[in-house]
């Protein structure tokens, strides 16, 4: 079913936005703190009520403040996974998961347990798990709920780094099994471009931006709203197997590209963000270069921003790629819509975290 929201309020934070989340879509809402994210999200909980405006779930009204309708919590079909994760101290994994299920059933808790890979871990207590194993036990005590809707406010905040990325990787697997959509609250564009579809850009209670990740990276102004300088593409490519010096072939719509510590076995299906300022362009194929990335693209668009820049966006298949490149190099490239390039990138300059599984609507 999906999930349709329009809400406005006055307090505690201007509140006028208006959007829709498809079945199986993750939806990225991005924002400073502050911003209204959180009010958004408890306001399709029914944590919170607005001024006005309507949640609906499929042909389910959960709020309708010009009707009188404002269900409450219990009876909004959703799943919600808090930032503290409000984990139940004296309980058990298993017992958490319990609790949150209309009519306990031992089995199908341990089995959503294992879905989020804590096998094993059924009786251990909150305190004797780590903060990305309480992360999983809030997770699956949502999805016990059977839900219409899975809110996610901040959820991978209270963990370090490492631990984010492999959650990150879990989230995009386990969406394999879930049909209804997804909303996350989050500040960080790096990891809404990683996990979401779409994202929506929240300032000062209104959206400011709304579209694909690739649409909302390659936006000057969205990004400059959220306080970010560069911009970044993601790629689609599939896993071909690792080469003799240790490097990871990974097969494009127009190419291969080979980098470093790339986990994953053949034929599985990865995006790989590549940051704007890393590409090289090229008229003519590359030769002599140490670079062993070199893609085929087409010019679609160039935007002029402020200062000496201008972002190339490029065709790459089905994909779009963002450059990076000063006027002059633009001038002396003589760029324009439909001009056939090279796209050089450079194997060292992709980070770990910014390669996760593809998400099933790539």
């Amino acid at each position: 079913m999906t999930l349709s929201v329009s809400l406005r309020a006055d307090r505690p934070v201007p509140l006028e936005v208006a959007f829709e989340v498809a079945p199986g879509e993750l939806l990225a809402l991005v924002g400073h703190s502050g911003s209204g994210k959180t009010t958004i999200l408890r306001s399709i909980a029914g944590l919170w009520t607005p001024s006005s405006g309507q949640v609906r779930a499929g042909g389910t009204v959960w709020l309708d403040t010009g009707a009188g309708i404002d269900l409450a919590v219990h009876r909004r079909s959703i799943g919600f996974v808090f930032q503290s994760y409000a984990l139940f101290p004296h309980m058990t994994a298993l017992g958490n998961v319990l609790t949150a299920m209309a009519t306990p059933d031992r089995a199908e808790a341990a089995r959503l347990l294992d879905l989020v890979n804590l096998h094993g871990l059924a009786d251990r207590k909150p305190a004797q798990l780590s903060g990305g194993q309480q992360q999983r036990v809030a997770l699956a005590r949502a999805l016990a709920r059977k839900p219409s809707v899975l809110l996610l406010d901040e959820p991978f905040s209270a963990v370090d780094r490492a631990t984010r990325e492999r959650l990150h990787a879990e989230i995009i697997a386990l969406r394999s099994h879930l049909a209804m959509p997804v909303v996350l609250v989050t500040h960080d564009m790096n990891e809404a471009q990683l996990l979401a579809d779409r994202m929506l850009v929240i300032q000062n209670g209104r959206l400011v931006r709304e579209g694909t990740t690739a649409q909302v990276m390659a936006d000057a102004d969205a990004l400059r709203a959220m306080g970010i300088r560069e911009v970044a593409a993601l790629l689609p490519a599939v896993i071909a197997g690792i080469e003799e010096d240790g490097l990871t072939r990974l097969d494009t719509a127009t190419g291969p590209i080979f980098l470093p510590g790339v986990q994953g076995d053949p034929g599985t299906r990865l995006r790989v963000r590549i940051m704007a300022h890393e590409i090289i362009l090229s008229r003519a194929r590359p030769t002599g270069l140490s670079a062993q990335n070199i893609l085929p693209a087409r010019v679609t668009k160039l935007t002029q921003g402020d200062g000496p820049a201008v972002t190339v966006h490029l065709s790459v298949g089905e994909a779009e790629l963002l450059a990076r490149i000063t006027r002059r190099a633009a001038r002396d490239l003589a760029l324009a819509p439909g001009d056939r390039v090279h796209a050089v990138l450079k194997a060292m300059s992709v980070a770990r975290d910014h390669i996760a599984p593809a998400s099933r609507h790539v």
